[in-house]
Order: C-alpha cells, then sequence, then structure tokens
C-alpha cells in the first residue's frame, strides 16, 4: 500500500545520503585522470575506471571505436587524427521503455596544462578539472542509475549510456555514434551541468 511505497521512498533517499563520500573520493580519483580530448593514454586510463565503475550495473559495458578526425594542418594539408572511443553501457534492451542517458569524459585540459589537481573551495564545493564537466555528471549519472536498479520498476526501464571522448572538440567521431544511439531510445538526458543561473545545456 501506500506507507510501503513511502517506506521504499526513504529507503531509496537514505541509499543516496549515504553514498556522498564514496561518490566524493571517487570524483576525486576520476578528476585526477587527465582526459584532454587529445591525450589517449588518459582517456584509456579513465574508460578503464568508469568500466569498472559502471559494472555494477550489471549490464553490458563495452567500448565503441569512433571514426578519425580530419584535421587541416597550418601547411594546409589534411591529416587524420585517431580519438578516444565511447563507452557504451546497455541494460535491458527488450524493455518496454527505453532511455539514452549521455556524457562525456574528455576535458578542455591537455596533460601539459596547469589545472590538474583538485582543492576543497568549501565543505560542500570541490574544484577540480572535469570536475562540473562533467565527470561530476557522469558519476550523478551512476548513482541514479544504481538507484533505479533498486527500483520495483527497474524491469520496465532499458537505457543505453554513451560516454564520448571528443565532445569537448565538437564530437567529430562519436556524433554519429550518439544519433543511433538516439533513434533506440524514447527519450533521451544529458548530465552536462546547469549554468549558474539554471540555464540548462541544450544543444545534444
Amino acid at each position: 500500500g501506500l506507507g510501503r511505497i513511502e517506506q521504499r521512498l526513504v529507503d531509496d533517499r537514505d541509499f543516496l545520503d549515504g553514498a556522498r563520500g564514496v561518490m566524493v573520493a571517487r570524483l576525486r580519483q576520476w578528476c585526477a585522470i587527465n582526459t584532454g580530448s587529445l591525450n589517449p593514454g588518459g582517456l584509456a586510463g579513465m574508460r578503464a575506471a568508469l568500466k569498472d565503475a559502471f559494472a555494477v550495473l550489471g549490464a553490458e559495458v563495452e567500448e565503441v571505436a569512433v571514426a578519425p578526425q580530419e584535421v587541416v594542418a597550418a601547411t594546409g594539408e589534411i591529416k587524420t587524427r585517431t580519438l578516444g572511443a565511447c563507452l557504451r553501457v546497455v541494460k535491458r534492451p527488450q524493455a518496454p521503455v527505453r532511455v539514452l542517458l549521455a556524457g562525456h569524459m574528455d576535458t578542455v585540459f591537455a596533460a601539459d596544462h596547469p589545472f590538474q589537481s583538485d582543492r576543497l573551495i568549501d565543505a560542500d564545493t570541490l574544484n577540480a578539472p572535469g570536475g562540473a564537466d562533467m565527470k561530476g555528471g557522469i558519476l550523478v549519472m551512476l548513482e541514479a542509475l544504481k538507484a533505479v536498479e533498486r527500483s520495483r520498476f527497474a524491469d520496465r526501464i532499458g537505457y543505453e549510456v554513451i560516454l564520448n571522448a571528443d565532445e569537448e572538440i565538437g564530437s567529430p567521431g562519436s556524433a554519429a555514434i550518439l544519433h543511433e544511439a538516439a533513434k533506440r531510445t524514447q527519450f533521451a538526458m544529458v548530465y552536462e551541468p546547469a549554468m549558474a543561473d539554471g540555464t540548462l545545456a541544450g544543444i545534444r
């Protein structure tokens, strides 16, 4: 009855509230991995960390290679460069409701950028490379999916997660992968942070 539903909501809230310490520690670990869009080693390390983290969902987790990017050199010569693979997580693809959750693991901070470590501004504010945009968003996504798996509605919800590694340079290799994933779902959510005034990032 209603009492059981209310108790389940309280239990789920307690589950999330109790995860704060672990979440902060994990976010700091993720932010310590340099994931500049053109840092293949760092992106590979981040994919490995994400694979390990998302494994708890019991979903299919795989790397998806993306097309190389063509760039024009200063000499006018067209060159290609390899981009980091996407991470794709799929659970219950035959469920009646399909959701796409999108995010990116890359940042604008290259391996030689001076901003490489985190600092606490106050008890509730962490300043870290990629902390908000968007490793924090990926962490929120993961914890939300863990809550979904605890839900009595879980069997009715299927989801596909696409975490790309070239968003900060315009998603040249992964745009097609995101586009195809969107066709398989009824709606999508992108875990980009909102601006200070509440404005949402909606272009994706």
